[in-house]
């Protein structure tokens, strides 16, 4: 069912339901995790905590970052949606070294698991987070498609104890469960990494990766009227929200007019790339432009 006209409410309905499942679950995953004796249940309860600290992050953080620009923060409010993610990663990185601490000792001396109880909350998992997943599918900003991939991610590791499980029950290995928890465990770390590095690029106001800045410039010089640019500057707001400063050299003789025009279309031509600010500082060049002829660097 969908409701276009409540739009703007949708994200933080379908992320507090999200966050209120996952809580549950994982307070279910910890009683799970210690009446099973599962290292691997245990550490995907860590995982789902750290998740849920993020989830209620993200949805204080996502109505924060709606906050206009003021004296304190000009730009707006947008950044604080990356404090979330900034605070999951560092509990999700020491959550997942208390349970490789835990883990490997059990590699070499495996402590038997309860299979039929792990098959029980891998069931349970699954169902869970599927059901998390669907409720936050369909959304179109960028924590929502994140989040939403995270609990598919979520599916997968809990078919991934549901065979482990039953291999246990009918083989009795029980290495499987160490082994099967560090897999978790190293798998949830790399991802945790990739999304930590993204998270301090943005901090640090690096450019974005899939904005090309010589193809950006390039682009702009391609305006009619624009003789060269350089001194472009790009980074992002939030990961969707871009800002751009650059310096465009025009031919002699442009009217206020036709500056202001000028920058009206090359902001057009820069709307594809998600640039939501761009401050663009116009000089002049007598005579012909470098790279072409008078005629064709000429004022529209």
């Amino acid at each position: 069912m969908v409701h276009d006209h409540h739009h703007e409410h949708a994200p933080g309905g379908r992320i507090g339901v999200a966050f209120w499942l996952n809580l549950a679950f994982a307070l279910l995953e910890v009683a799970g995790g210690l009446w099973t004796n599962s290292v691997a249940v245990l550490s995907d309860a860590l995982h789902d905590f750290g998740d849920s600290i993020a989830l209620g992050l993200t949805w204080h953080f996502a109505r924060v970052s709606q906050r206009k620009g003021d004296e304190t923060f000009t730009f707006g409010y947008r950044r604080f949606s990356l404090l979330g993610a900034l605070v999951m990663s560092f509990v999700l990185f020491a959550g997942g070294l208390v349970v490789l601490f835990e883990a490997i000792p059990r590699l070499f001396s495996p402590e038997g698991a309860n299979a039929s109880g792990m098959i029980y909350l891998a069931i349970a998992g699954i169902v869970i987070n599927g059901i998390a997943a669907l409720r936050t599918h369909g959304g179109r900003s960028l924590s929502e498609r994140v989040v939403t991939w995270h609990f598919v991610e979520d599916v997968l590791g809990w078919l991934a104890v549901l065979v482990a499980a039953i291999v246990m029950s009918f083989t009795g290995i029980g290495i499987l469960d160490p082994v099967l928890s560090i897999l978790i465990t190293l798998y949830v770390l790399w991802n945790v990494g990739r999304r930590l590095k993204e998270t301090l690029v943005i901090l640090l106001q690096g450019a974005p990766t899939n904005i090309p800045i010589a193809q950006v410039e390039q682009m702009i010089r391609d305006v009619s009227g624009v003789c060269d640019a350089h001194h472009t500057h790009i980074w992002t707001q939030d990961g969707e929200r871009h800002v751009l400063t650059t310096h465009v050299v025009a031919v002699e003789g442009m009217t206020l007019g036709d500056t202001g025009d000028l920058r009206r279309r090359i902001r057009e031509i820069l709307k594809p790339f998600g640039i939501a600010h761009a401050t663009i500082e116009v000089e002049y060049r007598l005579g012909e432009c470098p790279h072409e002829s008078t005629d064709d660097c000429h004022a529209s």
